[in-house]
């Protein structure tokens, strides 16, 4: 997994590419360190995004939970493909907020 952080006044943009699995792991705090107290929007931008596996979907809900504990809107955008597939299987939707 690749990833590009992007900061506004009121968001962090996190630009995810390639793969998200067990093996990035480690990287979670990487991007969860991005989280600063001061912006009340994460968006994860997907659109590059490959293949995710069960641990990236759970990783998927730390980040989720990680947000909602600093009073941060996860926005998920951009999944498509085999990605939007394992999302939908998983029920993701009903606790993130997903946008074309």
């Amino acid at each position: 997994m690749d990833f590009k952080t992007t900061k506004t006044e009121s968001a962090i943009e996190v630009r995810i590419a390639g793969r998200m699995d067990f093996t990035d792991h480690d990287r979670l705090p990487d991007i969860l360190s991005q989280l600063d107290g001061t912006r009340n929007r994460l968006i994860l931008d997907m659109s590059r995004l490959d293949f995710i596996d069960s641990a990236g979907l759970g990783m998927l809900l730390i980040i989720q939970d990680e947000a909602e504990g600093q009073n941060v809107k996860l926005i998920v955008r951009g999944v498509a493909g085999d990605v939007k597939r394992s999302i939908e299987l998983a029920r993701l939707s009903e606790i993130i907020t997903f946008q074309d």
